[in-house]
């Protein structure tokens, strides 16, 4: 149903890799609203194109082509959803005049540095970035137990260890997923995501339960890098032998929800999500309610 508070006229998408783009024009489409794409070519799955009515391809680096073609669309707001590699961010990137001007300026050459540094130029051309969840209400989780299984009390004082630990790594921008065994951290994300350090961790530990901890960061700014949890992640949890998966509630994308945590049940994996504030307050207890 329609978003009365939401203008159909004037919007944009940024697409990255991976589902989420896919999820935001379809989100998008069911409020009446037709967004012009700007898809990466480094990133962007082709079959975007398919169900895009205006998709323009652009290199990353491209800064100054993007805002021109945004312009030339009317765009007036985007919405940047996708993951980037953060090694191609760094490693890949062809910078034109203008985003190699911006790299020049940033006092810290880390993602969320550069990609608000990129937004407060779009904002400057005339082009707000919004809420990357602004279309996908529904598929933000909620906080309490989501599948048929709380944690139990062995899982729940490691969730609580590592979301410690997970909060920390992220207030340092280094990752934002911790796995933990025996309240013990075995393997932090950095630039390789989440699902490759899942993989990691199954490989350090050898067989032992693990608990994969996933937050967003300090004052997470919901424009982009949202954490991301999809059925690729509960793939990777259940080869490596981990048990049970601890979110932020309100700040976290369940992909195709319904199905992940039929898969989760399947897999005897408990989810949680966490109220962000109460974090810091957790005790080693489960707590929660039931939801589907």
């Amino acid at each position: 149903m329609p978003d009365a508070n939401v203008n159909s006229k004037g919007w944009g998408l940024i697409a990255g890799n991976g589902r989420f783009p896919f999820l935001v024009l379809e989100g998008a489409r069911s409020q009446g609203i037709e967004m012009a794409v700007i898809a990466l070519k480094e990133e962007t799955s082709p079959e975007l194109e398919k169900i895009a009515k205006r998709l323009h391809w652009v290199s990353l680096g491209e800064l100054s082509k993007t805002i021109e073609l945004l312009k030339r669309e009317g765009v007036t707001q985007a919405v940047m959803a996708g993951q980037v590699k953060h090694n191609k961010i760094f490693s890949a990137i062809r910078p034109d005049w203008k985003l190699a001007k911006l790299l020049f300026s940033l006092p810290r050459k880390n993602t969320d540095s550069l990609i608000g540094a990129v937004a407060r130029v779009l904002e400057e051309e005339g082009i707000q970035l919004v809420d990357s969840t602004l279309f996908l209400k529904p598929l933000v989780a909620d906080a309490g137990v989501l599948t048929r299984r709380a944690p139990n009390e062995h899982e729940a004082e490691d969730i609580a260890y590592g979301l410690g630990v997970a909060r920390q790594i992220a207030g340092m921008d280094v990752g934002q997923t911790v796995v933990i065994a025996d309240r013990a951290c075995v393997a932090v994300e950095a630039m390789e995501g989440t699902d490759e350090t899942i993989a990691r961790a199954g490989r350090i530990a050898g067989g032992k339960p693990l608990v994969v901890v996933k937050v967003s960061k300090p004052g997470q700014d919901m424009r982009f890098d949202v954490p991301v949890v999809g059925l690729p992640t509960i793939e990777q949890m259940r080869g490596a032998g981990a048990t049970a998966l601890a979110v932020d509630a309100g700040r976290t994308l369940l992909f195709d929800r319904k199905e992940l945590i039929a898969q989760a049940d399947a897999a005897g994996i408990a989810i949680e999500a966490f109220p962000a504030a109460a974090a810091t307050e957790l005790k080693a207890s489960s707590g929660g309610t039931n939801k589907k």
